[in-house]
């Protein structure tokens, strides 16, 4: 059997928007909730999240980029860009293609479809993003990853909710271990603090409603 190992870690949370910076405020026991930024809240029942804070894409990628591509996206390419930094892989002509990425979401592009919507309804469908559907769609993940770092082996996108990171993990050791790649980009992205998923997941009784306790 293959032996399989992991050489570089890359984070992005509501805790740090690095590895040593998230890891250093989970040891010290702090916690990343804090009262909800990005819309009004005052009409939901739940004031609270786990948002990624002060977050800046340009680190990561160009402003065409940004533009691009969706925030889940945008936290994949620095996850990405952070672990490969670690392990001290360059990816160039002579292994790109045994190199892959496997990248997963529960959830894809909720802020880029929840501000088309808005263009749909207040401008017209000629409007809408020629971008939308790769903003949007959870291979998009991947897909951008892979263009980004040069990755040319193996790509995929798991969908299995909470146990999307954990899914396409395991999925990419099973791909070192077999001999399909000789390395794996892999882990998840999430971006799901808007206001319909908020309402969503509250309306399903799935998220604590005590906005003075949290």
């Amino acid at each position: 059997m293959t032996r399989v190992v992991v050489t570089g870690l890359g984070l992005v949370t509501s805790l740090g928007n690095d590895l040593a910076t998230s890891w250093e405020a989970l040891c010290q026991g702090k916690s990343g909730v804090a009262e909800i930024t990005g819309y009004d809240h005052s009409k939901y029942r739940v004031h609270f999240g786990a948002q990624v804070k002060d977050f800046d894409p340009l680190l990561y990628m160009d402003k065409k980029e940004v533009r691009r591509n969706d925030p889940y996206e945008h936290i994949a390419i620095a996850t990405a860009k952070q672990a490969l930094a670690q392990s001290g892989l360059h990816i160039n002509d002579e292994n790109a293609d045994d190199i892959g990425v496997y990248i997963g979401s529960g959830i894809g592009g909720l802020v880029t479809l929840h501000d088309q919507f808005q263009v749909l309804f207040e401008k017209g469908p000629e409007r809408i993003s020629p971008f939308f559907i790769n903003m949007m769609i959870i291979d998009g993940a991947p897909g951008i990853v892979s263009i980004l770092t040069g990755a040319k082996g193996p790509n995929w996108a798991a969908v299995s909710a909470c146990a999307t990171s954990a899914n396409t993990i395991g999925e990419a050791w099973e791909t070192i271990r077999r001999g399909d790649a000789r390395a794996m980009i892999a882990g998840g992205s999430e971006r799901g603090i808007t206001p319909i998923a908020m309402a969503a997941f509250d309306n399903m009784h799935a998220l604590s409603r005590r906005n003075d306790d949290p």
